[in-house]
């Protein structure tokens, strides 16, 4: 069976051109040495061999480090004594930053999803409404559905089976994944919809009735702002009396759920299987870790953090970190975690029994 590379290297690139476009000092290697003066590959250190590029960024992989075979290296200055003769050392503050730049020039093929039928245009198996309206530069692949009055813009890729619902509008190089489905939304430029994610469906509204629940409408939209990443099979509900916002370049990753009304700002990071429920304000540059919980009304300051598995019942001040469930300042959070196994080691059952 032939081996499958699935990104392609855009060309090779020197050591110095890697320095000057990450801003990295060179440090040589021995003289005398064979390895080649041109990155051709990006490799973990464990895995690294000639024309590969790799980073450093802990002791805790010096091992890793001094069986490495890669041709250069992103490394820390205080850290550069670790790094074998044979290796050219790239000497940065940020090894891991530099490295992505790096690797985006190597492979740029790997920055946005691309078509899956490797076609240009409209595809044949595609359905577009007649009074969609579609720059020139659009690919649509097969299967992929786009509803009466859709503007999408040039660049932009809608992936194979994707549902762009009437009236939707989409920003200039963005990418729709396959089988995501966008309804009731308005999508900026540059943005990334990973495969499966679902946005602009009805939000989580019921009064309570005599008889049940009774469904409120969800008149609002999805509004994404430019440069967004949303990850597969994640959910964003339209809003009920208000928009669903997502600010200017936030992150948003896999399996996360955003409930109506929610208006998170620019350049946040919210972590797979993160929930927050309808009508949260969260400023900018706010993280949320895995698995998080935020519940319904609530505001997170801006630059606040959240630690992953925490559930937020209150309010977070601007720039706190909280931890726990109920969330609470991290400090304190992590004294009562070490009082109980404190605790619990004290109180040891007999063994005998």
């Amino acid at each position: 069976m032939s081996v499958a590379a699935f990104f392609h290297l855009s060309r090779p690139y020197s050591v110095s051109e890697i320095a000057e476009l990450t801003g990295a000092e060179i440090r040589e290697s021995q003289p005398g040495s064979d390895t080649p003066v041109v990155i051709t590959g990006v490799a973990p250190l464990a895995a690294g061999h000639k024309g590969d590029l790799c980073f450093f960024v802990s002791p805790r992989y010096v091992e890793a480090l001094a069986t490495c075979r890669a041709t250069a290296c992103f490394i820390r200055p205080r850290h550069s004594h670790f790094l074998p003769e044979r290796i050219i050392g790239l000497l940065v503050e940020d090894p891991q930053r530099a490295m992505a730049v790096a690797a985006a020039a190597l492979f740029p093929q790997a920055m946005q999803p691309a078509s899956l039928f490797g076609a240009s245009g409209v595809s044949p198996g595609a359905v577009v409404h007649p009074d969609a309206r579609l720059e020139p530069g659009v690919i649509v692949d097969p299967g992929a559905f786009i509803g009466q009055g859709a503007e999408i813009g040039t660049g932009t890729t809608i992936g194979p089976q994707a549902v762009i619902g009437p009236n939707v509008r989409i920003g200039r190089n963005c990418s729709i994944g396959a089988q995501a489905s966008v309804i009731y939304s308005l999508i900026g430029d540059r943005v990334i919809i990973h495969p499966g994610a679902r946005l602009g469906q009805d939000g989580f509204g019921y009064a309570r009735g005599d008889k049940g629940w009774l469904k409120t409408p969800q008149l609002g939209r999805v509004i994404v702002q430019d440069d967004v990443e949303i990850g597969a099979n994640t959910t964003i509900d339209r809003g009920a009396t208000r928009d669903t916002i997502i600010g200017e370049g936030t992150k948003i990753d896999n399996l996360v759920q955003i409930g109506h009304n929610v208006v998170i700002g620019r350049f946040c990071a919210i972590v797979a299987q993160t929930g927050v429920a309808g009508s949260c304000v969260i400023g900018d540059y706010a993280a949320l870790g895995g698995q998080s919980a935020v519940a319904g009304h609530l505001t997170i300051g801006e630059g606040a953090a959240i630690a992953a598995k925490s559930g937020v019942m209150r309010d977070v001040p601007p720039g706190a970190r909280y931890g726990g469930s109920p969330a609470r300042p991290l400090r304190r959070f992590l004294r009562g975690e070490a009082l109980l196994d404190t605790m619990a080691q004290r109180d040891k059952p007999d063994e005998a029994l």
